[in-house]
């Protein structure tokens, strides 16, 4: 199928997108998600939307990052925690990234936590693929990461990739649930936003320093969106290893 064909299938579902600052964006998930032929229902529950009691009128949903913790009080986090039981008991497919995959484990009950040295990753780290994620597809060797907190993997989950500071990069829950530590959606634009934006976090333990964001992404950025692109297929379109064959270098 074309991007062209793909694009002019108008009778899917809009896939339900949880945003975490006003200004946030899907980014390169989102874009790619339109190309595949889906509409975006994008909702801010931080800013008052509120979140569908079913995900009956939708083809799944994507929880994205945010510099707020899921350990946090506040009570748009705690709802969408709550609310992952929707996608989890229709067996509808979810997709959080960052934030959202820290969200999914804390509705499967393990926990988020910073590392005990303090160690974060921000910038581009090795990832290294786990036996079922690689029967699963291939994979990026390196991928682009913010964040302070990790997830103990789910009871029951199946660890798809790993890293070196945070054990638990990629997991799948069932069928349908999958959680990601690192940023594969970032636009240059967005990038460029968050190394201005986030600069005082590159003091932190284990952080690169902006320059290191800026000339990684003209390295490794290339096999990580033709990733996204195959990933997506498979989360969302239910495809297989065998239709996931584009080679990562």
């Amino acid at each position: 199928m074309t991007l062209t064909d793909r694009s002019i299938r108008h009778d899917r579902r809009p896939i339900l997108i949880i945003l975490h600052q006003e200004r946030s964006s899907p980014g390169r998930v989102g874009q790619l998600l339109v190309q595949k032929g889906y509409d975006l229902d994008i909702r801010r529950p931080i800013l008052g939307d509120p979140l569908p009691c079913t995900l009956e009128n939708h083809g799944g949903a994507v929880i994205f990052g945010g510099p707020m913790s899921a350990n946090d009080p506040d009570e748009f986090v705690k709802a969408e925690i709550d609310w992952l039981e929707v996608p989890l008991k229709e067996n509808r497919p979810y997709l959080g990234i960052c934030l959202g995959a820290q969200m999914l484990a804390r509705q499967l009950g393990s926990k988020v936590a910073a590392n005990h040295d303090g160690s974060t990753e921000i910038g581009w780290y090795p990832l290294h693929t786990t036996e079922r994620g690689r029967r699963l597809m291939r994979w990026p060797k390196m991928v682009y990461h913010f964040h302070r907190e990790g997830f103990e993997l789910p009871h029951g989950a199946e660890l798809l990739a790993s890293g070196d500071a945070y054990p638990n990069q990629a997991f799948r829950y069932n069928d349908n649930a999958w959680g990601l530590q690192f940023h594969a959606e970032l636009t240059r634009v967005m990038m460029h936003r968050w190394v201005v934006h986030g600069a005082h976090r590159f003091i932190l333990p284990n952080a690169q320093q902006g320059r290191e964001h800026l000339e990684g992404r003209m390295l490794f950025d290339a096999p990580l969106k033709a990733w996204l692109d195959d990933f997506l297929d498979i989360v969302f379109e239910g495809k297989t290893a065998a239709a996931a064959t584009r080679l990562l270098v």
